[in-house]
């Protein structure tokens, strides 16, 4: 990610779909230079999270806004990233093109996303962990579709005119799979979603699914699944 993201110099930087500004952490530390950084997201639930997280630096705010719907003038940023959420979003497609729109002619778009398929067995655990979690989400009315498959994700961005286009397959299996803390975090994990089922139509079949995946995890092991890391620049006019 370093050798990547080190090259940019990012100026006004806006972070979609921020969350918690996970991403952002990563821009921060990477990133050659910027001079601020916008996080938005629909939900406010992260706001407190982000700004016990950012206290510290000035150059970083966040609001609330739709994704689709950004509240911000055309060509405004210098930089616009969208990681991971790609997949959480009801109109992916329309999110790229309002993305497009805020970015100035030159501009980078940025997007990270892991996708679900290619992966080895200890990644497949992952993807398979990630649409139990969406399908418990979507039943209790929360936007989270599974992954897309890889060329899914080039097929968005060959779709919007950016000129030199650059893939980046992000892939990290150096970690012991059955690493026993990572383990312990993932039965936490599975635990909560397991209570989150409690009460949905199909809570028995969702379980059942949990404690095979769970039993998956402590046989096969985990790791992340690979991602895409896509840079384009947004064709001047």
């Amino acid at each position: 990610m370093q050798t990547i993201l080190g090259q940019i110099d990012a100026g006004q930087v806006l972070d979609v779909a921020t969350g918690r500004g996970g991403f952002i952490e990563i821009l921060v530390q990477n990133l050659r230079s910027f001079e601020q950084i916008t996080g938005v997201d629909v939900l406010s639930g992260g706001a407190a999270a982000f700004a016990e997280k950012f206290q510290s630096h000035s150059k970083i705010h966040f609001q609330q806004m739709d994704a689709a719907h950004l509240a911000f003038p055309d060509v405004c940023f210098d930089t616009v990233c969208i990681s991971n959420s790609l997949h959480h979003l009801p109109h992916p497609r329309r999110a790229l093109l309002e993305m497009l729109r805020v970015l100035r002619p030159g501009g980078q778009l940025l997007l990270c996303e892991m996708y679900r398929d290619g992966q080895t067995e200890t990644q497949q655990t992952h993807v398979l962990l990630h649409d139990w979690w969406a399908a418990i989400d979507m039943a209790q009315g929360i936007t989270h579709y599974p992954t897309f498959t890889r060329q899914q994700l080039v097929g968005f961005l060959e779709d919007l005119p950016l000129a030199n286009l650059a893939l980046h397959d992000l892939c990290d299996l150096s970690d012991n799979p059955l690493e026993p803390s990572n383990l312990a975090d993932l039965d936490q994990v599975i635990d909560r979603y397991i209570a989150r089922s409690q009460g949905l139509p199909n809570a028995k079949a969702l379980q059942e699914q949990g404690e095979a995946l769970r039993q998956r995890v402590h046989n096969l092991g985990y790791h992340d699944a690979s991602a895409l890391l896509a840079i384009g620049q947004k064709f001047s006019v």
